[in-house]
């Protein structure tokens, strides 16, 4: 039987939020003469908001308008929220290749060994299918990055996380069941999407996330861990026992295995 494993793209496969979409969002703002600057704190409050697109349409409020000199039509509105947009993924796509977001500990590893065991992998993600493939080329290595079965990313689906939408799409396209497919999220809205689903999820906490509700996730972890870097600390186990210092292959079988989380 093949299992499956499914990620997550930002605070998953990298912290990217902080350090990388944000940035990325203000500069392009600047250029377009917006007139708002998302702090630390505001961001935290849009990323509830999934999509990129989305977190900018936002914004569009009838004084907002009028200050930024907006079209007050639904059409030249759109188009406007996808030229920011577009510019947004072309730097943040930028940094990404100049190295400036690092993976997470332990993902490089865990991708390596489930594809040498012969498991189906897979990336599902909100963000945009450019901003997705640059990441995940940079954390795992282009390589390892052409071995996915499946990159869902963006507008693939009509209802974003929190719908379980993508994750239905994934397991379709994957040609797997359910019980067989786990899901690695980071956010509350990346759970109830999977759990929607009826998929198990581990969530390996970032930044942005580490305070949220993850009652339903079978495993709950710092990141993934490292044998000679970061270690895994272990902040919720529900039916399975992580034994080592970071989360191995034999633990992502025990999640699958787990009973559950209701």
């Amino acid at each position: 039987m093949v299992s499956a494993l499914i990620f997550d793209c930002d605070g998953v496969l990298a912290d990217t939020e902080r350090d990388g979409h944000l940035p990325a969002f203000n500069r392009t703002f600047e250029e377009f003469g917006l007139p708002v600057r998302w702090s630390e704190e505001e961001y935290g409050e849009k990323l509830k908001i999934a999509g990129g697109k989305e977190r900018m349409t936002s914004l569009l409020t009838p004084e907002f308008v009028r200050e930024a000199g907006l079209p007050t039509d639904a059409d030249g509105q759109r188009e406007a929220v996808a030229a920011w947009h577009r510019r947004k993924t072309e730097i943040y796509t930028e940094m990404v290749e100049a190295g400036k977001l690092p993976g997470r500990p332990g993902i490089a590893r865990i991708v390596a060994e489930a594809l040498d065991d012969g498991w189906a992998l897979a990336v599902a993600s909100t963000s945009s299918e450019a901003s997705v493939r640059a990441v995940l080329d940079h954390v795992v290595g282009a390589e390892q990055a052409a071995r996915f079965a499946l990159v869902l990313a963006g507008d693939v689906v009509p209802a974003k996380k929190p719908a379980p939408d993508i994750y239905l799409l994934a397991v379709e396209r994957l040609g797997v069941e359910p019980r067989q497919a786990l899901v690695v999220e980071d956010s509350r809205n990346g759970l109830l999407a999977a759990v929607g689903a009826h998929l198990t999820c581990l969530i390996t906490v970032s930044s942005y996330t580490e305070h949220e509700d993850f009652s339903e996730a079978v495993l709950v972890v710092s990141s993934l861990g490292e044998p000679d870097g970061a270690h895994t600390e272990v902040l919720a186990e529900r039916g399975v026992h992580v034994s080592a210092a970071w989360v191995s292959l034999t633990d992502l079988r025990a999640c699958l295995a787990a009973p559950s989380v209701s």
